[in-house]
């Protein structure tokens, strides 16, 4: 995808469509800077539609103008980015993306965008926050639809048109990474919305093994009788059940070139560890229809590994980053695990069965020790669609953060919060870790239907020792029904600019 900067006026752009985000104007319709010197090109068509209220830059709102030959665009479309204090990345990925939706909509082959004159909106980060919108809201997943001869096409270029006056250098540097992080985001949504039958365990590993060629991480894919001799118990349980193997896919950025001991490494060593359940049936506690739609997306947790490892690769992260999905599929069968049996985890510790529709917490279990000890981390991270009881504590508007250390934890919701995904932290008490104890086992699976993302972390909590961890449970965030200007129905990709964003701005560990 094509996102430049330019330099040139808004009036001067040779494109096919125009974008002018504005925020709330006066009850004048008086326009900022370069937007007034552009309506006197357009003969004031600008401020005729804003001075008489058809425009008045609320949030959201648009209006399109064709215009004369005083501007070398064909069209010119008005975009409201509402109050300027209010003016986030949110805002600045919606408009972005209606931008580049109407483009293509009208087969522009080119769409400038003007840079709002508002302070969020300049510079590095609003020129990031731009190529994002204008990535992610082209986004579609229909490889699996016949091709005809009226789809629109995603070939849209789009310039960033930035006043010269300011940080130029900046802003281009911004849209390069914009466009780097959502092409990322992108990766995972594409993961997530495979059908099951196209992407079971080895093909996820395949891709991600493709994908690490492309940007030179070191990979590895541990095949059953490797993670047997590792004593993955757990993991391979929950995969036992299907005709599809398990795979634990491994990604390492800044690999060093031979292993060394712990503490001796010149670069912090962190790890990212993604739940990757391709479909979950719930195995012998089989969940009911309904309940069964959409369980392609189990996977989004490891697929939001995968596409942030390619961003932390592309854009060089300084760090040792290890990603880690454990790759299964949960059916029901003659050889599936049951409810009763007890299994004996990576880490020793032996686990009572009590639901086998709970399985993405015995997959990271066994994913959890193996980052740890195979790779001494400074801090480790994982994502997953772990709970329903998060998606009731939530909804669709946040992530439900779990941790062992607070300022890990703030770092990250701090880190969401600038990339403008939300995060929310729930608390873990001795009481959630005393509540998974099993009586015939050291731990038991489930908690009951109290607090069931809290004490889902504090069975994994079991598994992780004294390392900074954080439990990001996504199942409300990984997939959406809900239409916006920068997502399609299906996976969102959430997470991806999360763990770089964090990972660049190395706080929390």
């Amino acid at each position: 995808m094509s996102v430049t900067v330019d330099t040139r006026h808004p009036a001067e752009a040779a494109v096919d469509l125009l974008a002018v985000p504005l925020t709330s104007l006066p009850d004048s319709g008086k326009l900022p800077g370069r937007i007034a010197a552009l309506d006197e090109a357009t003969g004031g068509r600008i401020h005729e539609v804003t001075s008489s209220g058809d425009f008045s830059g609320t949030a959201g709102q648009t209006l399109l103008l064709h215009v004369g030959d005083g501007v070398k665009a064909t069209r010119v479309l008005l975009i409201g980015l509402g109050d300027e204090k209010k003016l986030d990345t949110d805002t600045l990925h919606a408009a972005a993306g209606t931008a580049a939706r109407a483009a293509r909509k009208a087969k522009c082959a080119k769409v400038g965008i003007v840079v709002p004159a508002a302070r969020k909106a300049r510079g590095s980060d609003g020129a990031q926050a731009l190529a994002e919108g204008v990535v992610l809201g082209l986004y579609r997943f229909d490889r699996y639809q016949k091709v005809t001869e009226d789809k629109p096409s995603d070939a849209v270029r789009a310039v960033l048109l930035a006043d010269k006056s300011g940080d130029v250098r900046g802003a281009r540097s911004g849209a390069k990474t914009g466009v780097v992080l959502a092409e990322a985001q992108n990766l995972a949504r594409d993961l997530s919305n495979e059908p099951p039958n196209h992407l079971p365990p080895v093909e996820l590993a395949k891709a991600a093994q493709k994908m690490a060629k492309e940007v030179g991480l070191a990979v590895r894919i541990l095949e059953p009788k490797e993670l047997e001799k590792l004593g993955f118990g757990a993991m391979l349980a929950v995969g036992q059940g299907s005709v599809n193997p398990s795979r634990l896919i491994v990604l390492e950025h800044n690999a060093p070139p031979k292993r060394t001991k712990k503490g001796t490494r010149k670069r912090k060593t962190v790890c990212l560890v993604g739940k990757g359940v391709c479909f979950d049936s719930g195995g012998l506690s089989l969940k009911p229809a309904a309940s069964m739609v959409k369980m392609k997306h189990d996977m989004s947790g490891g697929a939001t590994v995968i596409g942030a490892m390619r961003a932390i690769a592309q854009l060089n992260v300084p760090h040792h980053v290890v990603g880690i999905v454990g790759a299964v599929e949960n059916m029901p069968s003659g050889t599936a695990y049951r409810v009763d049996d007890v299994l004996q985890s990576a880490s020793g510790k032996t686990i009572e069965i009590t639901n086998t529709d709970a399985e993405g917490r015995l997959v990271l279990a066994d994913c959890l020790h193996y980052a740890q000890t195979e790779y001494a981390p400074v801090a480790v991270v994982d994502l997953a669609t772990l709970t329903g009881a998060v998606i009731i504590a939530l909804g669709s508007w946040a992530a439900a953060v779990v941790s062992n250390n607070d300022k890990l934890s703030k770092s990250i919701v701090d880190a969401g919060e600038t990339v403008g995904e939300r995060y929310w932290p729930l608390p873990l008490w001795d009481v959630h870790r005393e509540h998974m104890r099993s009586k015939i086992a050291d731990v038991r699976q489930t908690g009951g239907r109290e607090a069931g993302t809290i004490t889902a972390a504090a069975f994994l909590s079991h598994f992780v020792g004294d390392v900074p961890w954080a439990h990001l449970d996504i199942a409300g965030m990984a997939d959406t029904e809900r239409g916006s200007a920068t997502h399609v129905a299906g996976a969102t990709g959430f997470g991806v600019r999360t763990l770089y964003g964090w990972l660049k701005a190395g706080k929390g560990f």
